[in-house]
């Protein structure tokens, strides 16, 4: 048993050691830099200027659209990069199921274009 825990020392030790240089470093800014904080800098910030209402309120369905498409085509980047990578292994199958995958995704994409979801008024 005591074998395996000396196994996780370094681990520890790393840890510590981090923990103890972000201290360290947070502390030295706070030594060494000037303290002086005047009333813009402390002013609330909201796009340059005060906020003017309750930051819970709903957001438009269009943030959550454009949010949404990003992920899918996120997604499909990190699909294509392993596919293309193997595609000589996978043959005929592998490369027309990435394009029936594909195909799936722009039907999706023409499909928002068309009821507007990137547009914005």
């Amino acid at each position: 048993m005591e074998a395996l825990l000396l196994e996780y020392l370094p681990i520890l030790i790393f840890l510590g050691v981090a923990g103890a240089l972000a201290t360290i470093m947070i502390v030295a800014s706070m030594i060494v830099a000037r303290q002086h904080p005047d009333a813009e800098k402390l002013s609330p910030y909201e796009c340059g200027f005060e906020p003017f209402d309750d930051a819970r309120n709903q957001f438009d369905v269009r943030f959550y659209l454009v949010a949404i498409l990003f992920i899918i085509f996120d997604l499909e980047v990190a699909f294509l990069f392993p596919w293309a990578v193997s595609l000589g292994d996978i043959g005929m199958f592998g490369f027309w199921s990435m394009m029936v995958f594909l195909g799936i995704l722009t039907i999706g994409f023409v499909y928002e274009w068309k009821k507007g979801a990137l547009e914005w008024e």
